[in-house]
């Protein structure tokens, strides 16, 4: 029996139990919050005085803390490009009639919730008037466009080690910016952010538990798949990101180091996930190894400490490069 017949085996075995995943994971449309909730509405009489509000807390928002909302915006409108990824996942079928199969409909409800944060998101920076929405659209139109590869290929294993890391990242990311925000007496923005952030340790919390489920019915095909994302290192969706007639990838290097010197999402933060996964998944723990497995679980357990080291060694730089998305505040 070939890998890719095993991995379909225990997919189709997960699969029975969607529903239940849903029920547990993710929120009926008629109970979750929606962009409107947190946004000036636009039937009152007080919008106008609530958009000046919303603009005038804007102001006080620092240069490095806009260029990482706008890039965590663009990164979330991205959507339809993960949607169209995760559907081609071996085991995933979308397709009419019987053969439309549950890990499909998953996929179709969580990105109904993962396309309101782009939503809210783009809605804010539009009504903030601090950064150049058309950039902004065009950037987010070059990520759609470009797709990306983050080395997973159609596998669902290496896939669902992917989100369980992603999912967990984009929560350290949203949840920081709230922290600022706050910081900054912007408890509105504070808010969305916190509410973004909570759903993505849901959807962090559904991946991850895929994964356990898979170590436990194929656990030295899950550990080779696990030791081979981290190995090649999780690559962001971000990590595409480009403004207009620029080239692919050429604005992540400035967007990371802007997220680092406010402290958004550093080095460490990665190793950080990377431990908790280890420790999530009890790669200690797990027994019926192949030889092979072995030793990738021996490489897994070693490399946060490793990874640790050359985190620490990293300098950021002062940068002065100046984002077409968003132009320094005039004093």
């Amino acid at each position: 029996m070939s890998i890719t017949n095993i991995r379909l085996e225990v997919m189709h075995f997960l699969e029975k139990n969607v529903d239940n995943f849903i029920t547990q994971f993710l929120v009926p449309v008629e109970k979750i919050w929606q962009p409107t909730d947190y946004l000036p509405d636009s039937e009152k009489e007080t919008f106008f005085e609530d958009v000046k509000e919303l603009r005038e807390l804007a102001k006080e928002l620092p240069y490095d803390f806009w260029v990482v909302l706008v890039g965590d915006t663009i990164t979330e409108e991205a959507l339809p490009t993960y949607e169209s990824w995760l559907m081609d996942v071996e085991g995933i079928d979308n397709v009419d009639g019987e053969k439309r199969n549950g890990w499909s409909k998953w996929i179709r409800h969580w990105t109904g919730e993962e396309n309101r944060h782009g939503d809210l998101l783009n809605k804010y920076l539009y009504l903030s008037g601090r950064v150049n929405m058309r950039e902004i659209e065009q950037t987010t139109q070059h990520l759609i466009n470009d797709g990306f590869d983050i080395g997973t290929g159609r596998d669902p294993y290496k896939n669902f080690v992917y989100t369980s890391f992603q999912e967990l990242a984009t929560f350290i990311s949203h949840n920081r910016v709230a922290e600022i925000a706050k910081k900054m007496s912007n408890e509105k923005l504070s808010r969305m952010c916190k509410r973004i952030a909570s759903d993505e340790m849901r959807h962090h919390h559904a991946y991850s538990e895929f994964v356990r489920r898979i170590f436990e019915v194929d656990p030295s095909e899950m550990m080779l798949a696990f030791q081979y994302m981290m190995k090649q290192k999780i690559v962001m969706p971000a990590h595409f990101l480009r403004e207009s007639k620029e080239k692919i990838s050429t604005a992540f290097e400035q967007f990371s180091n802007a997220a680092q010197r406010i402290g958004v999402y550093t080095a460490a933060d990665y190793v950080d996930i990377m431990q908790k996964l280890i420790d999530k998944w009890q790669i200690d723990k797990i027994t019926g190894l192949t030889d092979e497995a072995e030793r990738a679980r021996d490489f897994l357990m070693k490399l946060p400490v490793r990874m640790s080291k050359i985190s620490e060694r990293l300098i950021i730089p002062v940068d002065s490069y100046i984002f077409k998305w968003v132009q320094p505040a005039v004093k």
